[in-house]
């Protein structure tokens, strides 16, 4: 299977992984107006699932390193099975969530307070389980983003101040629940795996084995989280299982490129963390705060009605987030 060696190819790895995590929900603006986002959540999980399985059987398994996928699935320990499961299921109700958020709030606002706050939990929990790298750097790159978080959500309340309430509270009230959530999911995916990609341990998965349980996980738990949200949704009204159906095949397809795009960044992430490690290589990842804060402020002009000071706030935002997350590149 295909294993990163080098650690500059690791950075490179997660830098992609940066792009694609802050770029995906694009995917939620490209729809028809009427394609609601518990929809397109149907075929975002179909998308990610196609992929995992496609490179669980091409970079899975070739090479002389490693298991091969198949292979890996005979040997593996139903225990890190579970725990991938887990991690699968724990992420898609964040995400869910995350993704009612931006529904409401924006890119802007529910990708640096989400994401935020999953980045400081994320590399805390992870570096714990896995200590690498120095952590005055981390834990100082991880300050410097919560720091970001305060400036963030102090630009919201001046966007709210200035629309007379009509931005809703539960935008960020949903952000804050997700990225606590969010926060958590990576360490049970990381657990489940070998420590060594080379030299492969029994009963552990693979990274490529571990996505396909991972995402399995998300798409059997939305039978239960969509469902729910479908019924009883945080903003408008209900919506029945004919109405998926119903959809044009320019939604559905771009529902499945999202889902694709976020495993393609979640998959790099996992690939690149044998040599950056786990807090690093997800640490990093989370850079896609600033990226999608850049979609939702220059490109969906999320706050142009905004009051004067808010653009300088933001600002101060994505430096404090470049800043944190130099810091966490240059700790290992």
């Amino acid at each position: 299977m295909f294993i990163v060696e080098n650690y500059g190819l690791a950075i490179i790895l997660c830098v992609v992984t940066m792009l694609c995590w802050g770029s995906w929900a694009n995917t939620t603006k490209l729809t028809t107006k009427t394609w609601r986002f518990e929809l397109l959540y149907w075929d975002y999980g179909f998308g990610i699932l196609l992929t995992t399985l496609l490179l669980a059987f091409t970079l899975g398994s070739n090479g002389s390193e490693g298991r091969s996928f198949i292979d890996d699935m005979k040997q593996a320990d139903n225990g890190n099975i579970s725990s991938s499961f887990a991690g699968g299921v724990i992420f898609n109700l964040a995400n869910i969530l995350l993704v009612a958020a931006i529904g409401i709030a924006g890119m802007s606002v529910a990708f640096p307070v989400g994401i935020g706050i999953a980045l400081v939990l994320g590399v805390i929990v992870n570096y714990i389980s896995n200590p690498q790298g120095n952590p005055v750097l981390i834990f100082g790159g991880v300050a410097l983003i919560a720091l970001a978080i305060i400036f963030n959500a102090r630009a919201y309340q001046k966007l709210q101040s200035n629309t007379e309430g009509s931005v809703s509270k539960k935008g960020l009230i949903l952000s804050v629940v997700s990225g606590c959530l969010m926060g958590l999911f990576y360490k049970y995916v990381a657990g489940s795996m070998v420590t060594d990609f080379n030299v492969p341990e029994e009963g552990k998965l693979t990274h490529y084995t571990a996505l396909v349980f991972f995402a399995i996980g998300i798409v059997i738990s939305s039978f239960v989280f969509n469902t729910i949200q479908m019924k009883r949704p945080f903003v408008g009204v209900s919506l029945s299982f004919s109405t998926y159906f119903k959809g044009k095949l320019k939604d559905h397809l771009v529902g499945v490129l999202g889902g694709v795009i976020w495993c393609v960044g979640m998959s790099l992430s996992i690939i690149a963390s044998g040599k950056a490690g786990p807090a690093v290589s997800y640490g990093l990842g989370q850079g896609a705060t600033v990226v999608a804060a850049l979609w939702g402020i220059y490109i969906w002009k999320e706050f142009d009605k905004a009051p004067k000071g808010t653009k300088s706030l933001l600002n101060v935002m994505l430096l404090l987030y470049i800043t944190g997350l130099a810091m966490i590149i240059l700790s290992k």
